[in-house]
């Protein structure tokens, strides 16, 4: 029987539900979960319900999830069967059912369904799970032949060094033996027995003195790799020749003109690129977006190292964002919202094109010199400082780097690379002291699952009054804490909104007689534990004791009116700009608030003054914002804006002003859209490809805003005696007149430049037979230095020049060599970076030139007198 990808999928979900599980839609690729980075199997979204810490909605589950590793990236496109993103077949039991269920459904749907041939299956098993070989031996009639026992380091499956832990057991599909290799089993030919799927049984708990304890309630975790079972439903040798890769994969060749199947090396570069183009699709899908940090980073590794194999097929031009039509329609069948999606990720994914395409070239032609230079000096080993320099000049990642060097059998200085790095963040950060984020330690997730949710009131109610059910202090649980003490509370009831949604925590103050804590931050665990950090300013705060918990109202009601006023400025937006724009990220407070949003250009003061009227507008109406509770297929049948990459339970709040504007929000808001008062935008920017950010604020701040505004105008027509109607006109007429003088002051400074040119020429110098010319030639800008340059080039017929000039306490350097020297002798780039060093800089180039730039220019003179040493020790190196 040959299935296609879909039909497995549609087929596996059916059959359990069919035996009582609940289908799970796929959760994102962002877990809830804070310690891990993305969702690497099916098992990351029941997290909470294996351990316990919240109420069970089902017992019996199951799913196909999106999943994405990188772990092992390089492997990708060289090996039959490792992906970046895949799908994860899984069917979970929460203290339900156990071995002999799970093992049963597992074989049945093999061989029942899938039709597989059951002499072609074998199965591998713990050493000491007895349990598991009777069930397979006796209950499922596997030969013993084809039960394998195996260790601890691939059939048990551990949470951490303590925890819930158990054995596992794995299902191995025979795909034959390789001509001329010799009949071994599983635990000796791994390339023969294709894992198919994995059934873990958590029955145990393993104690900090490594005994095993058994749980009070056994879990079931299974997971299926969807490509692996496509490529044996489907009788193809590897993944990337199933339904999931194949038509990706023509459509490459297609615009390569390179035909699948004519070499290895090519082959490999399609494979890199069909996986790494459905990992960018999903992941900007989810919300992620291009970055230096996180989960950015990884995307980006995804798309440059895809868009360097596009490079060695022959693509020069943006080409990954003509294949995201072509997933959306294999994927769109079971993920249609892909569609809705569809422009937005090309975008993106075209925007980062464009940005690396620019580096691409320079970085490589930089990498195969550093590679030319170590093998003249006979290693094979780029040092972490040059791989960093990649990084950090040409956004190179490291697994990129490394890739490239392994071609030409050279490895590279991780470690050095990584101390490179962290260097680096030292500077950019030293007064960093960590993430602060305090929902995330052990213990407070240990407490957490102790204590359990706590009731949030502060819809209703700014207080409330409530009981200090735990102290910590110093990330110690403690029952007391006195006058100066920093703390966290956790109370049983709340009325303090926890940071969460792009909304700040509120502040405020617990008060009983004779104390006094001021709270300054409120965080929300993943199991809705409330933290409340603080600090006792008045009596002892205990464990135990009633407490009023008061949010400040004049802060709240501010951040209550710029939360609103994101709705009706997102809703404006994609009035005016379109309806590709979705909310990207924002940043809501008492002060003010920021909103990050997709747009590929800057938006126009005309269009940002159309965006600004429309919100005030909708303010003028005073419309009612209404909050509902509704069904999450209810809200989005309404039309409910949701963010992507969110979460949502099967219940979801949703923000209401007229027809106008629908969010599925859980942040606090005003009563109606005159509360607001007025909005301003004060700024728009840029913070990625694809993604602006405007920053705005309402009621008070907005009028503050508008009036500084106005003195500000005042003041420059003030200085202009002119009226506002004409200070426009004036202002662009004395531009026009300053850039027309400082073209003539260039000219003139070229002109007397050039003049001296001979002058300048008669000081050079000698340095192994090479005409060096060193000077400094102030008042010049770069290009008037590199005109300069080339003139003293022509004139020396053959040399080296040098140049600097110092301006606005900056250093510029100028570094060329004529044709007959350039890469031969002398390599310019290798000469500024050099000399730049010497003026707290950096820099390099080409070996014929190069540009520099230095932050010490009272240090430029004497790096100028080092020069022809340096000159020296390139050529003689």
């Amino acid at each position: 029987m040959s299935l296609t990808s879909s039909e497995i999928r549609k087929k596996y979900i059916e059959f359990f539900k069919a035996h009582g599980h609940m289908h799970v839609a796929s959760a994102g690729l962002v877990p809830d979960d804070p310690t891990v980075l993305f969702s690497v199997a099916g098992m990351v979204q029941f997290k909470p319900y294996f351990l316990g810490t919240v109420p069970k909605p089902f017992t019996r589950a199951v799913t196909s999830q999106k999943c994405l590793r990188t772990n092992d990236i390089e492997n990708v496109g060289f090996t039959a069967r490792h992906h970046t993103f895949f799908e994860m077949l899984g069917n979970f039991s929460f203290g339900d059912y156990f071995k002999t269920e799970a093992i049963a459904w597992a074989w049945d749907f093999l061989v029942n369904t899938c039709g597989l041939d059951k002499s072609k299956l074998w199965v591998t098993i713990y050493k000491n799970d007895d349990e598991a070989y009777e069930i397979w031996k006796t209950q499922v009639g596997v030969p013993e032949k084809r039960i394998v026992r195996m260790g601890e380091d691939t059939n048990f499956w551990t949470m951490g060094e303590t925890g819930p832990c158990g054995p596992c057991t794995e299902i191995l599909y025979d795909i034959g033996p390789k001509p001329g290799k010799p009949e071994l089993g599983p635990d000796e030919d791994s390339d023969r027995y294709l894992e198919i799927w994995n059934l873990v049984f958590t029955q145990y708990d393993r104690q900090a003195d490594g005994t095993l304890q058994a749980l009070p309630q056994k879990n079931i975790d299974t997971g299926m790799g969807l490509e692996r079972l496509a490529s044996v439903m489907q009788g193809v040798p590897t993944n990337f020749d199933t339904d999931l890769f194949q038509p990706l994969i023509q459509a490459i060749a297609q615009e390569t003109m390179v035909r699948y199947g004519k070499d290895v090396k090519s082959d490999a570069s399609m494979k890199v690129i069909a996986d790494h183009v459905r990992a960018s699709v999903f992941l900007i899908f989810d919300g992620i977006l291009p970055g230096n940090e996180g989960r950015g980073y990884v995307l980006r590794r995804v798309m440059r190292r895809a868009l360097r194999h596009g490079k060695l097929l022959g693509l020069h031009e943006p080409f990954l964002n003509k294949l995201v039509p072509q997933v959306v329609a294999m994927m769109g069948d079971a993920y249609p919202e892909l569609a809705e999606r569809r422009e937005h990720i090309v975008a993106v994914i075209k925007g980062e094109e464009e940005r690396f395409q620019h580096t691409l070239d320079a970085g490589l032609a930089i990498l195969n010199d550093m590679i030319a230079e170590l093998k003249q000096a006979g290693k094979n080993i780029l040092d972490g400082p040059r791989s960093f320099q990649l990084y950090d000049t040409y956004g190179f990642p490291l697994d990129l780097t490394r890739e490239i060097a392994a071609e030409h059998k050279f490895t590279v200085d991780e470690h050095g690379f990584t101390a490179a790095m962290e260097q680096q963040r030292q500077r950019a950060r030293a007064a960093w002291v960590g993430s602060g984020d305090k929902a995330a330690s052990s213990l407070v997730r240990e407490l957490a699952g102790k204590l359990g949710a706590t009731a949030f009131v502060g819809y209703q109610q700014l207080r409330t009054e409530s009981e200090v059910v735990a102290l910590l202090k110093h990330d110690q649980v403690v029952t007391n804490a006195g006058v100066g003490d920093e703390v966290l509370v956790v109370l049983n009831q709340t009325p303090f909104y926890a940071e969460s949604g792009g909304q700040a925590t509120d502040i405020g103050e617990l008060s009983e007689a004779g104390v006094k804590v001021e709270i300054t931050e409120v965080q929300k665990t993943p199991e809705g534990l409330y933290l409340h950090a603080g600090k006792v300013v008045h009596g002892q705060l205990r464990q135990g004791e009633k407490i009023v918990a008061q949010v400040a109202p004049v802060e709240r009601a501010a951040t209550a009116r710029n939360h609103t006023a994101t709705h009706l400025l997102q809703a404006a937006l994609r009035s005016v700009l379109g309806k590709h724009v979705e909310q990207a990220g924002s940043d809501v407070r008492a002060q003010g608030f920021r909103f990050d949003f997709t747009h590929f250009q800057a938006v126009s003061r005309r269009e940002l003054d159309r965006i600004e009227e429309i919100v005030n507008a909708k303010i003028l109406e005073n419309a009612a914002v209404e909050v509902l509770e509704l069904t999450l297929e209810e809200a989005k049948g309404r039309g409910a804006m949701a963010l992507f990459g969110e979460k949502y339970g099967d219940w979801v709040r949703m923000i209401q002003v007229d027809a106008f504007s629908r969010e599925l929000c859980g942040g606090t808001h005003a009563h109606a859209t005159g509360d607001l008062g007025m909005v301003r935008i004060i700024n728009e920017s840029s913070v990625s490809a694809g993604v602006r950010r405007i920053e705005a604020v309402a009621g008070e701040g907005a009028f503050r805003a508008a009036k500084r505004e106005q003195r500000v105008m005042g003041d420059i027509c003030e200085t202009l005696h002119a009226g506002p109607e004409e200070a426009a006109v004036r202002v662009e007429k004395l531009s026009a007149r300053v850039k027309e003088l400082e073209k003539q002051m260039e000219k003139l400074q070229l002109k007397q430049a050039t003049s001296s040119l001979d002058e300048i020429i008669s000081h050079a110098q000698t340095v192994h037979g090479v005409k060096l010319v060193v000077a400094e030639m102030p008042g010049l800008n770069a290009a008037a230095l590199r005109t300069s340059a080339d003139g003293i080039k022509q004139k020396l017929g053959s040399g080296v020049v040098v140049l600097a000039n110092t301006a606005e306490g900056k250093v510029t350097l100028i570094a060329t060599a004529t044709p007959d020297l350039a890469g031969v002798k002398i390599h310019a780039g290798k000469l500024a970076g050099e000399t730049a060093k010497l003026v707290d800089g950096s820099g390099g180039g080409r070996p014929d030139f190069a540009q520099a730039g230095g932050k010490a220019p009272e240090k430029l003179a004497a790096a100028l007198k080092k020069v022809p040493e340096i000159l020296e020790s390139l050529i003689t190196s």
